[in-house]
């Protein structure tokens, strides 16, 4: 069963900043330790907004898998994999084109919003309007059960699942499908009654804690193999075999790190700290930050609330350090070097881990190519498994 597997990935379209160890990285690191993970360098996607700018994707892809173990992802945890390495994403999303409605790509919201947005660039192009559809191949290739998302990609995990959804409708009655589940059951041995008891009571009364409990028992047989277990996830309501299936979004707090300047952390604002800043860049980059324009002056006294270093605070200094920089900052009694320092100090503490764990792949890159290739294989190993189904399940297995 895959209800544990997530599926995460990043789009390599430049060095990543703070900003997003804070609203991703750091979230995959406590991730590794609870469920299996496949974290993608989604470089087929960089070219969906990017085509013209071809050049920045191969340096990108290696200086952000080396942020990532920088900051504590563990290829001993998680597989860690290149999109376009695995080519069955593409014939997945191939494959799904072909019943997918126009208009559920048209409504999804980012789509016009990134149009805007990119108002430079043409965007009129398959590739874009296709980008959610690539994402739920994304996902659906390797029957991720969990995706990380903040809100406001919830409307993409709700057209996978959708997709998800009409793919089984159309092509998960097998042949003697209601003979196989039944045989599928048996081999649960005495969960299977159980299992039978708990199907008849959400079918007949829709009870769904008997749907909750039948999927635990589902997931916790030892005697069920990959496909009887979905073939009883179909049967478990009265539907088909389930070949792909939905996924739930993981949703995922909104990145706390401000950029420089007080707004979202962020390339095309020209904010950012990257992730291996030198210590020298990162003190001088905070020292240059806009503070309390109300303090023209040392002597003058200023509101914290007003000052884009003290959303820096926020994330970097402890309680007494913040109360030592209210009263300083609104009695004038502390100037805005030193309210800075504080901030300097606990960016460069963060950091420093990074930069050690860097160094072993800086002075041998040929290891992160191993870390890479490695998780390549691995992640093509269950791609591969998946569109068989898929290419048996559409008529396409001779």
């Amino acid at each position: 069963m895959f209800a544990d597997r997530v599926l995460s990935g990043m789009r390599p379209t430049g060095k990543l900043h703070l900003g997003h160890y804070h609203g991703v990285i750091k979230n995959w690191t406590s991730l590794q330790n609870e469920h299996e993970c496949l974290f993608m360098v989604a470089d087929w996607h960089a070219l969906t907004t990017n085509y013209d700018e071809v050049g920045i994707i191969e340096k990108s892809i290696w200086d952000m898998v080396i942020d990532w173990l920088a900051a504590g992802v563990d290829p001993e945890k998680a597989t860690i994999f290149i999109q376009s390495k695995v080519p069955q994403h593409a014939e997945l999303h191939l494959a799904l084109s072909m019943v997918t409605p126009l208009g559920w790509l048209e409504r999804v919201p980012t789509y016009k919003d990134q149009i805007d947005k990119l108002s430079h660039k043409d965007l009129t192009t398959y590739g874009f309007l296709g980008y959610p559809l690539l994402q739920a191949a994304d996902i659906l290739i390797y029957k991720a059960g969990r995706v990380p998302v903040g809100e406001d990609q919830v409307p993409h995990i709700e057209l996978t699942r959708e997709v998800a959804r009409r793919f089984n409708h159309l092509y998960g009655r097998e042949p003697n499908f209601e003979e196989l589940a039944k045989a599928a059951v048996k081999k649960m041995g005495k969960a299977g009654k159980e299992f039978d008891q708990l199907r008849v009571r959400y079918l007949q009364d829709g009870d769904g804690e008997a749907l909750l409990k039948a999927r635990e028992l589902l997931g916790a047989s030892q005697n069920l193999g990959a496909i009887d277990g979905e073939r009883l996830l179909g049967y478990l309501e009265n539907k088909g075999k389930i070949i792909l299936p939905e996924a739930e979004a993981l949703l995922t707090e909104a990145s706390k790190m401000p950029g420089l300047d007080g707004q979202k952390m962020s390339k095309s604002y020209g904010n950012t700290i990257t992730m291996r800043e030198e210590p020298a860049a990162v003190s001088k980059k905070i020292r240059a930050m806009p503070t309390d324009p109300a303090r023209v002056r040392r002597t003058d006294a200023g509101d914290p609330a007003k000052c884009p270093v003290w959303q820096l605070h926020q994330v970097y200094t402890d309680s007494a350090t913040r109360e030592w920089v209210q009263a300083g900052c609104t009695s004038a009694g502390i100037g805005c070097l030193e309210c800075k320092q504080p901030v300097i100090e606990g960016v460069l503490k963060e950091q420093q881990p990074m930069f050690e764990r860097a160094q072993q792949y800086l002075d041998n890159p040929q290891l992160v190519k191993d870390i890479v290739a490695d998780g390549c294989a691995r992640a093509g190993k269950i791609a591969q498994d998946t569109m068989r189904e898929v290419r048996e399940a559409m008529g396409l297995g001779y």
